[in-house]
């Protein structure tokens, strides 16, 4: 059961250049039975399983971030030495993933009044075009969205994010002049800004309701006329928090009116989600992981995934599963443990058998 998941990690595809991996899934998917499976105008890999109403979508992403793996196979060093370990490029993000939904779909076959969908999307690593693509296309009745978080565990909420430059400017001033200096205006701005989240974080304790925010980069300089200073900063935003309402935050954090004060969105701001706990979909995979011997865990995470493109759209119980150790991400040390995956096949064939009964 691990040809699918050798097979697709051998096929490297970073961001924009995923249409070999593509194929081959596309290939692999009408190899294990699919009714249908093919490649959409989003360049997403598509595998459709049975034609009943009721729907379930597996969205996984089939791109990785660059840095290219020698796809090897080794026994494990660890004590116990329980299954082989499988080096390669998207292994754990999130082809691990993407391949368990192939498998466990095949395993199970056509159910009646069901439609299973397995996505692979493109472009999650940046910004996300294929799962943007499938939010507007589909309606499911479940969707269970593909990520490395250990073959026992599901992810019931991922934060969103949103990047801003903010750029503040003041006329040209001699040195001596001692007045404020456009970049000691933006340290001001900065700390004002940090004022706001300490004091928002203050009676939150879990990590998952914090605003996370980061200076990721800072730039000053200056003409005959004019000197100018930006800042560059990002945030984890919680589920009480809109990328809208964030921006106003920091918009707000303008001190004064003898300078010129800027706040440009970066990218594309994205959208906390958490997942309802006490939904049909959840009790399945308490279920499934049970039956492979494991002790459900819930976990949230405070990077974001599809799940934050396509839930808010498609507002349908989710959860996000898949195995792999989500601390391997994009590191050159990427790897999955076999058995793990087997693990997790079984559960994710478990769970749609419990679902669609």
């Amino acid at each position: 059961m691990s040809d699918t998941l050798i097979g697709l990690v051998s096929q490297y595809s970073p961001s924009g250049q995923e249409r070999g991996a593509v194929e081959w899934l596309v290939a692999r998917m009408k190899s294990l039975g699919y009714d249908d499976a093919f490649v959409d105008e989003a360049g997403n890999a598509v595998g459709v399983m049975g034609q009943g109403s009721k729907q379930v979508i597996l969205l996984g992403h089939i791109d990785t971030v660059p840095g290219e793996i020698k796809v090897t196979l080794t026994p494990n060093p660890s004590p116990e030495g329980r299954g082989e370990l499988l080096y390669g490029r998207g292994s754990v993000d999130a082809k691990g993933p993407l391949a368990s939904f192939t498998d466990a779909v095949a395993k199970v076959g056509a159910k009646d009044g069901w439609q299973f969908v397995v996505i692979g999307a493109v472009e999650e690593e940046r910004n996300s075009e294929g799962a943007r693509f499938a939010a507007e296309r589909y309606k499911p009745d479940f969707a269970i969205i593909g990520e490395p978080n250990q073959w026992d565990r599901m992810a019931l909420g991922y934060k969103g994010s949103a990047w801003a430059n903010i750029t503040v400017k003041r006329g040209q001033t001699h040195t001596a002049s001692g007045e404020e200096t456009a970049a000691e205006s933006a340290v001001e701005v900065w700390l004002k800004i940090k004022a706001y989240v300490d004091s928002f974080n203050t009676d939150k304790p879990k990590v998952f309701d914090k605003l996370l925010l980061t200076l990721r980069g800072m730039d000053s300089d200056s003409n005959d006329f004019e000197q100018w200073a930006r800042l560059k900063v990002g945030v984890r935003l919680p589920v009480k928090v809109s990328p809208e309402a964030w921006y106003k935050i920091i918009s707000d954090s303008h001190l004064r009116d003898d300078c010129h004060f800027e706040v440009e969105p970066v990218g594309f701001a994205i959208p906390a989600w958490g997942c309802e706990k006490n939904t049909p979909l959840v009790r399945a995979f308490l279920s499934g992981i049970r039956s492979q011997g494991g002790e459900p865990r819930f976990v949230y995470k405070t990077g974001t995934a599809d799940l934050n493109i396509v839930a808010p759209v498609w507002k349908c119980p989710a959860v996000v599963y898949g195995p792999g150790d989500s601390a391997l991400d994009h590191t050159p040390n990427e790897h999955i443990n076999l058995d793990d995956y087997q693990k997790a096949v079984d559960v994710l064939s478990a769970a749609l058998e419990k679902l669609t009964a």
